[in-house]
């Protein structure tokens, strides 16, 4: 028994073949049969019987790895809810080129000060409550943006008092030469130092 596959498609009648077997030149093979196309292939009950218990052993091995993750995937998540007046960090993502909330680049902070939760919208959203400063930014942030704020007055540091000069002057002295050495260019000699 020869398996034959017939396709119905006006493109594959239109080329007379499997695009398939257009673009690679040979028959396209199922997994019932990974042998060679041009030799005539009986199918018997053995085979069948063989390719279905390597399916179902594929199937399986599918089901377990993917309850493997799930559980993996449960054990770190964690559902985040806030009050109404809660204060929380706004996580910003650092994406390269866009200033976002006045901050830009790779080292900006992951998060930015305390913002006030006025409103929960459904289960995953809330409302905040944006300076001024931010007009063009909504006030709506997924629940994953936000990172709970813990109040700690230990926490709390207090800034020293820094008399700044108008002009500042630093002035350098060196120490001791280190070393001395010339260095040839095409037509010049530059002569180079190293200062401690």
């Amino acid at each position: 028994m020869l398996i034959e596959f017939s396709y119905n498609n006006s493109y594959h009648t239109s080329i007379g073949m499997a695009p398939y077997e257009a673009l690679y030149m040979r028959k396209c093979r199922t997994l019932l049969c990974w042998q060679e196309i041009d030799k005539a292939l009986n199918v018997g009950p053995e085979l069948i019987q063989v390719t279905t218990d390597k399916i179902r052993v594929i199937q399986e091995r599918i089901r377990a790895a993917q309850s493997h993750q799930k559980s993996y995937a449960e054990q770190r998540r964690r559902l985040l809810k806030f009050q109404v007046r809660d204060q929380v960090f706004l996580r910003v993502s650092p994406t390269k080129g866009v200033a976002r909330f006045g901050m830009a680049g790779k080292l900006s902070p992951s998060c930015i000060r305390l913002y006030l939760v006025i409103q929960r919208i459904g289960k995953v959203a809330y409302r905040l409550k944006l300076p001024s400063e931010l007009p063009r930014v909504h006030n709506a942030f997924h629940v994953l943006q936000l990172q709970k704020y813990i109040p700690n007055p230990s926490y709390i540091i207090e800034p020293d008092a820094i008399q700044l000069q108008e002009y500042p002057l630093y002035e350098e002295q060196p120490a001791k030469i280190l070393d001395r050495w010339e260095k040839h260019l095409r037509r010049k000699t530059v002569p180079l130092v190293k200062v401690l």
